[in-house]
């Protein structure tokens, strides 16, 4: 922000929240574990053979456009002349001399993404629109802002100044899914009232699109928070959705871990020790197994007061006093201003695009990689948190480390390489031995023997001296 303007609120996290049904829990779902062995923190299995959702390419209903005006930077199109401390500490400089992104599609889902800032030069391409009935934007129009930022941080190229996204050369898949712009009111065949556009399931289409559209790397900052509550058949959908996209279509997803809000539904921290038993569930950040779930650090390296802790964290990334390229305008900004209140840039969705793009880094470097070797190997060379196991619920594997996932060989990826198996052993504790007595007995029998003799010779010697004594 520039030096002459003054917030006029607090800052405020960017998440945001997706309109759906309950939220999952596993005793609601057929499971091939029994419901009641299930923790509340895991997804239940998905069945077999589930397929992916039918992309319908369109929203789910007919959406207004609201009267909420479009957010505006603070910036005005200004320079901000000093790097973003994130790129600083996640040492992009020297991580883009082994790749930049080149050739590597992103696709981010979210609320569109505005082309027209130079920093994107030619490279947002349009993918999809699950908001506007019109069809006209198809993905290339934000009115809130937030996806053209998330895209920025992702990979926005240098311009002027030192500002850069972490894949400053990768291919922008821009997917309108969601916006605060625009709202249902409901109707004859329809009543489920919604405050703003986006559902699970034009969520889960959304992926099954960015997939078919050779997308290798998919960013959703955007989370569906909530206590635990039930599977909904929409939870389900997205969780196939997922699983095409990561196993059949070779697609890295990486997703916001979820913000502390009670606007965004987590309106309780998961500060319990046991993972049996979260207060909050984020989704689609818990399918964990399929996903890299992206929690914040600030600038101290603790982790963000808004970051939501999970068992389903998977790694972290910066997420706090953000750059990137102004939505509305030709230069950078790091605040938003709405109805005449300037919000700081920040949130766990922040967090995931700069892990997004560092994705599509290591995606250009090592072609040969699977999907879930790529996120193996992110998790492998992220700066580990200092416990036994390396891992926790609050930043996971620990801080992403572009250089280290650039360069790290990890035998693991190794042709034939066959990881340590454990092997059974049989074991059994050998009794003592029992005691062999005949040798005992003549070891004693030498023993007294000897003492006898000893004591014999002692006696006689002592005789004769008294003899001799008498005789002189």
């Amino acid at each position: 922000m520039r030096s002459g303007i003054r917030r006029t609120t607090a800052a405020a996290t960017a998440g945001l929240l997706l309109l759906t049904g309950a939220l999952p829990q596993a005793s609601a779902q057929p499971s091939s574990t029994p419901a009641a062995a299930k923790p509340n923190s895991v997804p239940p299995d998905l069945p077999p053979g589930t397929p992916p959702p039918v992309d319908k390419g369109q929203p789910d209903v007919k959406y207004e456009r609201t009267s909420k005006g479009c957010v505006e930077s603070d910036t005005k199109s200004e320079l901000i002349e000093y790097k973003p401390w994130g790129q600083v500490n996640l040492n992009l400089d020297q991580a883009h001399k082994f790749a930049t992104g080149k050739n590597i599609r992103i696709a981010i889902i979210d609320t569109g993404v505005d082309p027209r800032n130079p920093r994107f030069g030619n490279r947002v391409k349009p993918g999809g629109e699950y908001v506007d009935n019109s069809k006209n934007a198809n993905g290339l129009d934000d009115c809130d802002g937030h996806g053209t930022e998330v895209a920025g941080v992702a990979a926005a190229a240098r311009t002027e100044g030192d500002f850069i996204g972490a894949a400053p050369e990768a291919e922008i898949l821009a997917i309108r899914q969601t916006s605060d712009r625009y709202e249902f009111k409901g109707d004859a065949t329809n009543p489920d009232k919604r405050a703003s556009a986006g559902k699970v399931s034009t969520l889960a289409m959304a992926i099954v699109r960015a997939a078919n559209q050779n997308a290798k790397v998919i960013n959703i900052s955007l989370t569906n928070c909530s206590s635990p509550k039930g599977f909904s058949a929409d939870d389900q959908s997205l969780q196939a959705a997922i699983r095409y996209a990561v196993d059949v279509k070779d697609v890295v997803i990486v997703t916001a871990a979820g913000n502390l809000s009670p606007q965004a539904g987590c309106a309780k921290q998961n500060d319990n020790l046991d993972p049996n038993n979260v207060n909050s569930i984020s989704s689609p950040a818990w399918f964990a197994d399929d996903v890299l779930s992206v929690g914040s650090i600030a600038r101290s390296g603790a982790v963000s007061n808004f970051s939501v802790w999970g068992p389903w964290v998977s790694i972290a990334a910066p997420g706090e006093e953000i750059i990137s390229v102004d939505p509305k305008g030709t230069g950078l900004t790091n605040a938003n201003v709405l109805a005449q209140e300037t919000t700081d840039i920040k949130g766990t969705s922040f967090a995931s695009p700069y892990v997004a793009g560092i994705t599509a880094l290591v995606r250009e470097r090592f072609p040969n990689l699977k999907a879930r070797q790529v996120m193996d190997r992110l998790k492998a060379t992220a700066l580990h948190p200092g416990n036994v196991s390396g891992k926790d619920n609050k930043i996971g594997f620990g801080m992403v480390n572009p250089v280290a996932a650039l360069t790290a060989v990890l035998p693991a990826e190794s042709a034939g390489f066959q990881p340590p198996q454990p092997k059974e052993m049989e074991t059994s504790v050998t009794p003592p031995p029992g005691l062999d007595w005949p040798p005992i007995i003549v070891a004693l029998s030498g023993i007294g023997v000897g003492g006898a003799l000893l004591m014999l010779t002692v006696f006689v010697r002592n005789s004769l001296n008294r003899k001799r004594t008498r005789q002189v």
